[in-house]
């Protein structure tokens, strides 16, 4: 059985720091194209940064050079370091990943970035 596990979800103050991971069971971790999607409330979901199984990344660019993607294929965990909280970051976040023939979504876990 697939599972993607979240945390690190939270409120914090405008200009803070959280990191969020992800820790997957049931598949060859290695293999998948591993992120982070968010959906802030009122609109879509959107990719907010991804690396692929040869560590090519991908960010939203409303996040570049504020969020860091990392992973550790050893313990099956994806990270994203989230530093510069701005409130237009709260949204609920969902681990995520995928394949050609397969894709995985984590059940969220919310941001609120407020004063």
């Amino acid at each position: 059985q697939v599972r993607l596990s979240e945390s690190g979800g939270g409120l914090v103050q405008p200009g803070g720091s959280l990191r969020l991971s992800c820790a997957a069971s049931g598949i060859v971790f290695s293999a998948y194209t591993v992120g982070w999607y968010r959906r802030a409330p009122g609109k879509e979901r959107e990719l907010a940064a991804s690396m692929t199984s040869s560590g090519t990344t991908n960010y939203a660019d409303s996040v570049k050079g504020r969020f860091t993607l990392s992973r550790d294929n050893a313990k099956k965990t994806v990270y994203l370091q989230m530093d510069s909280l701005k409130p237009e970051d709260t949204a609920i976040y969902y681990c995520n990943a995928r394949t050609a023939w397969n894709i995985y979504w984590g059940q969220g876990t919310q941001i609120t970035v407020s004063s």
